[in-house]
């Protein structure tokens, strides 16, 4: 049985997590990154990047990555606690919400706030993108290899498949 004070701890830190998930869980990564790699030392960094990676690469919603960490600090009841208090207060508060914020579509205010947090999400975007940057990449080789492929995600309609497949093919030839 995983000790009960790593449960209340993930708890906690997932309910504040939880709170700041703006434009989604992937935008909390380098917070949650810092919480389990630098404060608690659950993991690390690599260990992160590869939970992040495991997490992507499996088919369903991104919240798949608290699921994951969890599963990793704390065996299942981990992976159950971290996922229920991320999920658990944005939803009660998306339902009490949801009725007065399509009433209101068409109010200044609202328009506003919807503007105000699109800068905000890209810029956690962003961090939690970097973060895993530095997480994963070790070399110039991989440094090179992930401004590529941003390059080719914003440039071109490739499909990411095909430049996760290259990355793979590079990594096992040693490439990077």
């Amino acid at each position: 049985m995983p000790d009960v004070d790593i449960l209340r701890q993930l708890a906690l830190d997932f309910l504040g997590l939880s709170m700041m998930a703006i434009g989604g869980v992937m935008s909390t990564l380098s917070e949650m990154h810092r919480i389990v790699v630098d404060h608690h030392h659950w993991m690390t960094s690599t260990e992160f990047a590869e939970v992040v990676a495991l997490s992507q690469a499996a088919p369903g919603p991104n919240i798949l990555v608290v699921t994951l960490v969890g599963w990793k600090v704390a065996g299942f009841a981990g992976a159950l606690v971290s996922t229920a208090a991320m999920c658990g207060p944005t939803s009660i508060i998306t339902l009490m919400v949801a009725g007065a914020w399509q009433r209101f579509r068409d109010a200044r205010w609202r328009i506003a706030i919807e503007n105000g947090l699109a800068p905000v999400t890209i810029g956690l975007m962003i961090a939690s993108a970097l973060l895993l940057v530095r997480s994963a990449d070790h070399s110039v080789a991989a440094y090179i290899a992930s401004a590529i492929t941003v390059v080719a995600m914003l440039a071109t309609r490739i499909n990411p498949l095909w430049l996760i497949a290259v990355g793979a093919v590079a990594g096992y030839a040693g490439l990077i």
